[in-house]
């Protein structure tokens, strides 16, 4: 079974997203901004929130999503045994 490189893939998918930006960056702006409007909100922690978005990400089986919010997860302090739950 071939494994992916986790932390290259997420800045490959860094790179998608800028190239992205360049040719329609209204769509991309209208991302960032849905996708932090609920970081605002203040009413799930951030290590909260990274994880059930890595749950759904792990159910709707978007490599790039779960890339993304594992990393996030454990930046916002999710331990290794947390991600893996």
């Amino acid at each position: 079974m071939h494994m992916h490189d986790w932390n290259t893939y997420r800045k490959q998918l860094a790179e998608g997203v800028s190239d992205l930006s360049k040719l329609s960056p209204d769509a991309v702006k209208g991302y960032v901004t849905l996708s932090g409007a609920s970081q605002r909100t203040g009413h799930i922690d951030a290590k909260t929130r990274e994880l059930i978005a890595l749950a759904v990400a792990i159910s709707l089986r978007c490599d790039g999503c779960i890339a993304v919010h594992s990393a996030a997860a454990r930046k916002n302090g999710a331990t290794r045994e947390e991600v893996a739950e």
